[in-house]
């Protein structure tokens, strides 16, 4: 029993969608795991308390910083280089807000 060229020209069509939406998917870089937004790209954890050192190492208030930077690390898995700044690097952490609306992240 074959199929008419007509009838499976739609099927045809609805595979290669299909295809093409999963091939943009896997190569999207903003890929999240868990839900945080961009930044919290899949690969291995980082090592939050050494990231955290370097992050908070100039910073006034040394127990708050490491405190809002480990939690900021352990949702994006990523802490931007440098004491200050570079937020550009990571998205996830840069965003990230406290309940009264100021940045969570130092």
């Amino acid at each position: 029993m074959a199929v008419s060229s007509k009838a499976s020209t739609p099927i045809a069509l609805f595979l290669l969608i299909l295809m093409i939406i999963h091939l943009v998917q896997a190569a999207d870089p903003t890929a999240t795991v868990d839900g945080y937004g961009s930044g919290s790209i899949r690969g291995p954890k980082i090592d939050c308390g050494t990231a955290c050192l370097a992050r908070c190492r100039l910073a006034s208030r040394q127990n708050m910083c490491h405190r809002a930077c480990g939690t900021c690390c352990a949702r994006c898995n990523c802490v931007p280089p440098g004491t200050s700044g570079n937020t550009d690097v990571c998205p996830c952490y840069a965003t990230m807000t406290t309940h009264g609306g100021s940045l969570k992240c130092p």
